[in-house]
């Protein structure tokens, strides 16, 4: 398995067992100290989001043998990543309608203190300038995990293209060596060409002095 796939599921178990221990501990709480969970909870889920991401694009990166067993495991994660989504918007929806009925109660409440419309106008304008400022937030984390997605898919490229440098080195390298391994075979048989040359020459010239005393002996005699 891949040591980069094991590393992002670790840190995808973290979350996943803080955020289910936080929707507990939230599902118990009112107000604004639930409001913080709440927050705590979608940046977690945010995170973990972005780890499936980068564990799915890690998976097709690697042998179909491996990449199907990670696929799988891929296919849990995100089942269980939907459940704590639904969790948490079950207990976003019961906040809601908390608020809903204390925002009723507040506005009963201030007719008849005769809270006037101009107080009522800022307290709204108030707030939707924190809703604004919120979604801001959000929309800056998303980007930021939208960059660092495709910084991981661009270091995967660049580890590919390396490994294919690599692999062309080494068969480069390997033909110099058929390459040297050839020349000194050559270089051999050319030594043994010029060793068989001379021992050529001298039986011949060994034949044609043998030729020239026997021709002497029989002319002498």
């Amino acid at each position: 398995m891949s040591e980069v796939f094991e590393g992002y599921e670790r840190q995808y178990c973290d979350i996943s067992a803080g955020i289910s221990q936080k929707l507990t501990s939230t599902a118990l709480l009112s107000g604004e100290q639930k409001n913080q969970k709440v927050s705590e909870i979608k940046i977690g889920l945010d995170d973990a989001e972005s780890l499936i991401r980068k564990m799915d694009l890690e998976a097709r990166s690697l042998q179909p043998s491996v990449k199907a067993g990670l696929l799988v495991k891929l296919r849990e994660y995100k089942s269980d990543l939907n459940n704590l989504k639904s969790e948490l918007k079950k207990i976003t929806t019961v906040n809601s309608n908390q608020a809903a009925r204390e925002e009723l109660l507040e506005s009963g409440m201030a007719d008849t203190l005769a809270v006037s419309a101009d107080q009522r106008g800022r307290l709204a304008l108030s707030t939707e300038r924190l809703n604004q400022s919120t979604e801001r937030i959000y929309e800056s984390r998303r980007t930021m995990l939208e960059t660092e997605e495709l910084g991981v898919s661009i270091l995967q490229d660049l580890h590919q293209q390396r490994q294919s440098l690599l692999h062309a080195h080494n068969t480069l390298h390997g033909v110099d060596d058929n390459i040297g391994k050839s020349r000194k075979i050559l270089a051999v048989m050319i030594k043994r060409m010029d060793r068989n040359k001379w021992i050529v020459g001298c039986i011949i010239i060994a034949l044609v002095l043998a030729i020239l005393l026997i021709l002497y002996f029989k002319l002498t005699h």
